[in-house]
């Protein structure tokens, strides 16, 4: 007897190659309890059970069909229970449409690999080859020296420490000690309640050497199984659905395999996490695109830069979240046609014209950009909601424009032009 399915995913059309070759590339949609994803979509991340300086209504206007909530975070503060008797994330942030809910898988990362060292889950490094991890390590290439585990004293994580059962971790919030394994994400996030939520898993350092991925990637495949047995043990299996994440950081071999044992679970969708290299991030995509289920729907985790929304959508993805668009924004950071733009630059002192003449969000038709210079300079809260409304609207909509390109079939012409202007733009 088959289980209930908590979503439907539905392809409606493929991307076509200009050669005439079916690509990775396509438009569907994801049917949740709470409404209706149209895919490809760009998750907008509410990472406190709030998007920062906007109200549901305002994100809701923007275009947005989901928002991901944050699970480490909800977990510290105010605590999952409280939200499970609000009603579930929705009926705690008052916002009614698809909700999503990471792991805190990533927060293994920063608040341990990473933590204290400038570490990003990208990094432009090549030190660290992305074809082959054995012939790597045989070839004396990678650091020797695991940021987590066997790391000195020195070296060691400050805030989060991982055995084989899970995470130990330290309270940014009052120094309390808590310790996460998978059944204890997943019971966190069924007490959140979103329609989409992720199984435990341990996003590595970019820098971390391939016998440490090796070993953090049998972690994270032993976290699933867990994760997926738990959570199909339990009735919010009805009505929640639970993606397997892909890891394997930069190596083919590792993100190959990790795409073949997570794609054999049950898994109702797949979540594709981890460290990358910015120049080889495509690449890694397509390794693990050819071999998930095509039936089911794909999820960059945390990625959101306009270049690389468009490759993630070349390249199979249906969804990707990430923080920038709302962080660029509340730094006077704002995304243009011809690139990005810095209001704080002194020529937008007493620029008159929107941030980008050509968008329609309620920001560029009301306000000039020696206002939003202004309010910068003034550090005027309004600042940090204008720009939001922005960034996030231009971001949402130029997903959407992307997606209608792949139903009107001339998709490379568009993505091409766009990048043209707005690399252009940022030189």
């Amino acid at each position: 007897m088959s289980r209930p399915q908590p979503i439907k995913f539905n392809i409606e059309k493929k991307l076509i190659k200009s050669n005439g070759e079916k690509a990775l590339g396509r438009v569907g949609t994801i049917e949740t309890m709470h409404g209706i994803i149209n895919t490809p979509a760009f998750v907008t991340v509410g990472t406190k059970a709030t998007v920062k300086a906007l109200t549901p209504e305002m994100v809701k206007d923007l275009g947005a069909d989901v928002v991901l909530a944050n699970t480490y975070h909800l977990y510290l503060q105010p605590g999952d229970p409280l939200i499970k008797k609000a009603g579930g994330l929705q009926g705690f942030m008052n916002w009614h449409g698809p909700t999503m809910t990471d792991s805190g898988g990533f927060q293994v990362f920063s608040l341990g690999a990473a933590y204290g060292k400038n570490i990003s889950k990208i990094t432009g490094d090549d030190s660290i080859t992305g074809k082959n991890g054995a012939m790597a390590e045989a070839e004396g290439r990678l650091r020797k020296i695991p940021l987590i585990a066997e790391a000195p004293e020195e070296l060691a994580p400050k805030i989060a420490t991982i055995d084989e059962m899970g995470v130990t971790f330290k309270s940014h919030i009052d120094g309390s000690m808590h310790y996460i394994t998978p059944r204890r994400s997943i019971e966190i996030q069924h007490n959140i309640g979103a329609d989409i939520i992720f199984a435990f898993d341990e996003c590595t350092s970019p820098n971390e050497p391939f016998a440490y991925q090796r070993e953090a990637l049998d972690r994270t495949h032993r976290w699933a199984k867990q994760s997926l047995e738990y959570h199909h043990s339990q009735k919010n299996s009805e009505k929640q659905a639970l993606f397997g994440i892909i890891q394997g950081g930069r190596f083919e071999d590792l993100r190959k395999e990790s795409a073949e044992i997570i794609g054999a679970m049950d898994f109702d969708g797949y979540g594709i996490g981890g460290s990358f290299a910015k120049e080889d991030m495509s690449t890694a995509v397509q390794w693990v695109n050819n071999l998930l289920p095509e039936e089911k729907p794909r999820h960059l985790l945390g990625i959101g830069e306009p270049e690389d929304l468009i490759m993630a959508i070349e390249n199979g993805c249906d969804l990707f979240d990430c923080v920038a668009p709302t962080r660029n924004a509340r730094s006077g950071t704002f995304y243009t046609k011809n690139g990005k733009i810095n209001i704080g630059n002194a020529k937008f002192v007493e620029d008159l014209t929107p941030i980008d003449d050509s968008c329609k969000c309620y920001t560029c038709k009301n306000y000039s950009r020696a206002y939003m210079s202004h309010l910068f300079k003034s550090k005027e809260m309004l600042a940090g909601t204008l720009g939001s409304i922005h960034n996030l609207y231009f971001i949402i909509h130029m997903v959407k424009d992307l997606r209608q390109s792949i139903l009107d079939g001339n998709f490379y012409e568009i993505s091409s032009a766009f990048l043209e202007k707005y690399k252009a733009g940022n030189k």
